[in-house]
């Protein structure tokens, strides 16, 4: 509902914004604790700290009627455990590619593959969920390829095998998107959440004990950070995508890639070089555009099947 001032649209995309420049935070803070701590540590205390913030988050409305431990048991009801195992087990591998390359790549250069996940999105859909992609649809995936190969070059001296790293988190990312869109069949987005961070605590611990050092002075600020800026993304990413339109408002998330950039040239003396920009330019506009189709035909869908009941969560 607008409040008479603030449209919803420009409600959504102010908290998509604000999910953007958390998320954009976030790998910053990463890079900085990088300098001193192993990934697999680094990922821990991401997912310690991210669940410390998120609790109260989820468990302040039922703290506020007086009854928390109702609140928490409807939170964590659930008939897919097993499934949450498996998609936190390949969360985690994501989590780690993905961490590596923001702490060895070019930060500007680990972001824009990021971005390339939802053109492997579309893939695993088809794959996984027998899901029918038009033509449109599928030259958008292969201009999403061409950006990555621009980025990547393997044809080039600039090569390096650290840019396939990001790439793989790229590909993992899409298959724990899908499996997200599988438990939202059932399960709501805090149920979900939820589970996801109670499983990424314990499993992330275990291959930080093999390197595991206690942090030292500034490092905890930056991965105390780390997990409060991935929560607060999160949660006002789900939230601008309940009252907007994902095809308006993934242009917005590439802002992100800004922050980066201009991160990596503050504190780490990086440049933005031109194949970057080129293969970035090129994935957002193939992302945006399958975006934009996916959001056409899920209105598309809802107008030819009004009674068809919402899927929590998606």
């Amino acid at each position: 509902m607008s409040t008479g001032t603030t449209s919803p649209q420009m409600r959504a995309a102010l908290l998509m914004l604000s999910s953007t420049v958390s998320f954009g935070l976030m790998a910053v803070c990463i890079r900085l604790s990088s300098a001193t701590e192993p990934v697999f540590e680094i990922a821990f205390f991401r997912n310690l700290f991210g669940l410390l913030a998120l609790l109260p988050v989820l468990l302040w409305p039922a703290i506020r009627s007086g009854r928390p431990i109702a609140g928490l048991r409807k939170t964590l009801h659930t008939k897919q455990l097993p499934r949450y195992l498996v998609r936190c087990l390949i969360g985690v591998i994501s989590m780690y590619f993905g961490f590596w390359s923001i702490a060895n790549l070019p930060l500007s250069q680990a972001i824009a593959l990021a971005y390339s996940s939802p053109i492997f999105v579309t893939i695993a859909a088809v794959m996984l969920l027998g899901e029918k992609v038009h033509m449109r649809r599928w030259t958008a995936v292969l201009a999403g390829f061409v950006g990555v190969m621009v980025i990547v070059r393997p044809w080039s001296q600039a090569f390096t095998a650290g840019s396939l790293v990001a790439v793989s988190a790229a590909v993992i990312t899409a298959v724990v998107a899908i499996q997200i869109k599988q438990l939202s069949r059932e399960d709501g987005a805090d149920t979900i959440v939820l589970w996801t961070y109670l499983f990424w605590v314990p499993l992330s611990l275990l291959p930080a004990l093999w390197v595991w050092h206690p942090p030292q002075g500034i490092a905890w600020l930056w991965l105390a950070l780390s997990g409060v800026l991935g929560t607060a993304g999160q949660l006002l990413w789900t939230r601008a995508l309940k009252i907007g339109e994902v095809s308006a408002l993934t242009p917005i998330s590439f802002v992100q890639l800004v922050i980066v950039t201009i991160a990596g040239w503050l504190w780490f003396g990086e440049v933005l070089d031109r194949w970057t920009a080129t293969g970035a330019a090129i994935i957002f506009s193939a992302t945006a555009y399958i975006a934009h189709r996916e959001a056409v035909l899920a209105r598309r869908a809802a107008s030819q099947a009004p009674s068809k009941a919402a899927i929590p969560g998606e």
